[in-house]
C-alpha cells in the first residue's frame, strides 16, 4: 500500500462513514472474525460492556496478510482489561473493550476507526498493526480526538509526520519505529561480512520506510546495496512473483533484504527458490514475518528440507520489567507463552488505562495530555498495572515499566526498544539466537 495522500485519506474517511451510516448495521460477531461482506465492514465483537467507565477499542489484523501475526497479539488486550477491571476499574467504574478486525487493509481500518470513534464512541484504540492501516486510521482518530496506540506499526512516517504535528498528540505506539530496526538489522549483515546487498519490500508505508531507512545505514557503514538505482518493490495484493523475485536477486548480492507480509512474502520466497535465483544468498528477513507458522507457509524443496532454514532476521524483542510477570499471567489464563507483539499490545492498552486514571477523566484528550506523564514521568517505578491504578487513584505520579520494554514515549509518539535475532532451524522452528541494540 502506497503512502496514503490526504486527498485519499478523506476518501477513505468518507466511503467508511458512508458505509457505516448508510447500511451496514449490527457488524458484532461471536469471534471478531471478518464477516462475508464488503472488505470495507470491519468485523467486531464486544468484551465488556459498561455506561459510564472507560471505553476503548482494538483495531487488529485477524484476517488477511498480517492474521498469522495479528492474531498472536490479539489476546493481550482483552486481557488486559479484565486484570483491570479485576481490580476495581479505572475511575470507579469498569473499562469496556470493543474489538474490530482492521482485514490488514486500509479500507477495512479506515471503516473499523470511523466505528469506533464515531458509533461506539471509545477513548483510545490499540491499533493497528499494518503501518498502512495505522495510516488511514489515525487520519479519523485525530479529527475525532481518540488517543490510538500502535503495537507494531512501525514506519518512520509516523514520526515525520508527529514532528510536523499531523497528530495533535492522538499517536504513540509501543513498538520502536524502523529508523531503529534498520540501523539494528544494517549493523548485524555488516558484521556478518555481507558487503553487497540487494532489497525487496513490500509497497507500503512499512516496506519503503524500512528500505529507506536500510539503504542509508547501510552505506554509511560501508556497504553497497546492489539495486539502490531499480528498488524492487512489490504490490500488496500481488499473487505471481516470478519478476520481482528474479529482479531482487539478480547481481549476486551477498545477501537479500526481503521486508514482506507473511502471506505476500512465502509466495515471493517460493518463486525464488522455484527459479533457482536464492541458491547460495542469505536471506535477511525483519518482523512482519516473524510467526511460527511462516517457515511452513514458503515450504519445503525438493531434498525435503525447508526452504527458508538459515534464514536470519530481526524483531523487536521484548524486556521491559513487567515481562516475567506477563508471561506468567499469559500461561495461567490462555496456556503457553505469548507470541510476538503480545507485550507491545499489552503495554499499549495499559498506557490508555493508566492515562485515563491519571487525568481522573474517561476521554480521549484525557489520555492523550498524561499519556507520556505515565510512561515516562518523574513519578514510583511500577510494573504492576493494578499497582499503577491505585498509585494515580491516590493522586500520586508513577512511570509504568511495561512487559516489552520501558515505553519512555517520546514527543513524536516513539519508544526506542531492543531487538531480537533470529532464525530458521533445519526443524523449520524458529529460534532467537541474539539481541541486539541499535547504536
Amino acid at each position: 500500500m502506497r503512502k496514503l495522500s490526504a486527498a485519499l485519506t478523506f476518501s477513505i474517511a468518507t466511503l467508511a462513514t458512508g458505509l457505516l451510516v448508510g447500511g451496514c448495521g449490527d457488524t458484532s460477531t461471536p469471534n471478531g472474525t471478518a464477516n462475508s461482506g464488503s472488505t470495507a465492514t470491519p468485523a467486531a465483537s464486544t468484551t465488556t460492556t459498561s455506561g459510564k467507565g472507560l471505553k476503548i477499542g482494538s483495531l487488529l489484523p485477524t484476517t488477511g496478510d498480517l492474521a498469522s501475526v495479528g492474531q498472536q497479539m490479539l489476546g493481550s488486550v482483552p486481557l488486559l482489561v479484565d486484570t483491570v477491571n479485576a481490580c476495581g476499574g479505572v475511575n470507579g467504574e469498569p473499562v469496556s473493550l470493543v474489538q474490530v478486525d482492521d482485514q490488514t487493509d486500509p479500507k477495512a481500518g479506515a471503516a473499523g476507526m470511523t466505528k469506533l470513534a464515531t458509533l461506539d464512541k471509545v477513548a483510545g484504540v490499540v491499533g493497528s498493526f499494518a503501518s498502512s492501516v495505522s495510516s488511514a486510521a489515525v487520519s479519523i482518530a485525530t479529527p475525532n480526538k481518540v488517543m490510538l496506540v500502535s503495537p507494531g506499526s512501525t514506519s518512520p512516517v509516523f514520526t515525520e509526520k508527529a514532528q510536523k504535528g499531523d497528530f495533535k498528540g492522538f499517536w504513540a505506539r509501543t513498538a520502536p519505529p524502523d529508523t531503529y530496526q534498520a540501523l539494528a538489522l544494517a549493523q548485524l549483515a555488516r558484521k556478518k561480512g555481507f558487503k553487497r546487498v540487494s532489497t525487496v519490500v513490500i509497497n507500503n508505508d512499512y516496506g519503503v520506510g524500512f528500505e529507506k531507512a536500510f539503504v542509508q545505514t547501510f552505506e554509511k557503514l560501508g556497504g553497497t546495496i546492489v539495486n539502490k538505482d531499480k528498488p524492487v518493490r512489490y504490490d500488496p495484493k500481488a499473487q505471481t512473483f516470478d519478476t520481482e523475485a528474479a529482479a531482487a536477486f539478480a547481481g549476486k548480492p551477498d545477501a537479500v533484504l526481503a521486508v514482506l507480509y507473511a502471506e505476500t512474502g512465502s509466495l515471493f520466497l517460493k518463486a525464488a527458490y522455484q527459479q533457482g535465483v536464492a541458491k547460495g544468498i542469505q536471506i535477511l528477513l525483519t518482523d512482519g514475518v516473524k510467526s511460527p507458522t511462516f517457515p511452513e507457509q514458503v515450504g519445503k524443496g525438493s531434498d525435503g528440507k525447508y526452504i527458508l532454514t538459515g534464514a536470519i532476521g530481526t524483531v523487536p524483542g521484548s524486556d521491559g520489567k513487567a515481562l516475567e510477570a506477563f508471561n506468567k499471567l499469559w500461561k495461567d489464563k490462555k496456556g503457553g507463552a505469548p507470541g510476538e507483539y503480545a507485550p507491545q499490545a499489552w503495554d499499549a492498552a495499559a498506557l490508555l488505562t493508566l492515562a485515563a486514571q491519571a487525568a481522573k477523566e474517561n476521554t480521549g484528550v484525557a489520555i492523550a495530555s498524561k499519556i507520556r506523564e505515565v510512561a515516562d514521568g518523574p513519578g514510583t517505578e511500577v510494573t504492576d498495572v493494578c499497582e499503577g491504578l491505585k498509585l494515580l487513584k491516590d493522586g500520586k505520579k508513577i512511570n509504568y515499566q511495561g512487559a516489552s520494554g520501558n515505553v519512555d514515549v517520546d514527543a513524536n509518539g516513539d519508544v526506542v526498544g531492543v531487538y531480537d535475532v533470529w532464525t530458521v532451524g533445519d526443524d523449520g522452528t524458529i529460534k532467537v539466537i541474539d539481541k541486539v541494540t541499535p547504536k
